[in-house]
């Protein structure tokens, strides 16, 4: 069982789990029941990049952009610079360069997940 698919299918109320956008291959080994993900960009929360991230969510709502940045003009240089994730070569560091997760999207899933929770105990 893979990681993602062990915190997916753990017993309790409220999941999230964030993954980078799946190919064919990896969505098709996902659990058959897996909802369609949540797909937002790191430049909603202030990360000046495209990284499509999925968030899997079960018991929580959407998480809503925070600081979202304008886009650069398609093919500039600064449209090559946010596109970075996606231009690097092939490496030892390149999975985990890739991987990473920004700050900002984890300070508003923190913020606006553990405010829903804590709404919901209450009640």
């Amino acid at each position: 069982m893979s990681i993602f698919t062990a915190c997916w299918t753990v017993p309790i109320e409220r999941v999230a789990v964030e993954n980078p956008e799946m190919n064919d291959l990896a969505r098709d080994r996902m659990p058959i029941d897996l909802p369609k993900p949540q797909m937002v960009q790191p430049f909603w929360f202030g990360h000046p990049e495209y990284k499509a991230t999925g968030w899997y969510l079960r018991g929580l709502p959407k998480l809503s952009a925070t600081d979202i940045l304008p886009e650069p003009e398609r093919g500039s240089g600064e449209w090559k610079r946010w596109n970075r994730v996606h231009r690097m070569p092939p490496g030892p560091e390149r999975a985990r360069l890739r991987s990473r997760s920004f700050p900002g999207m984890m300070q508003a899933a923190a913020v606006q997940w553990t405010g829903y929770a804590l709404r919901k105990a209450a009640a």
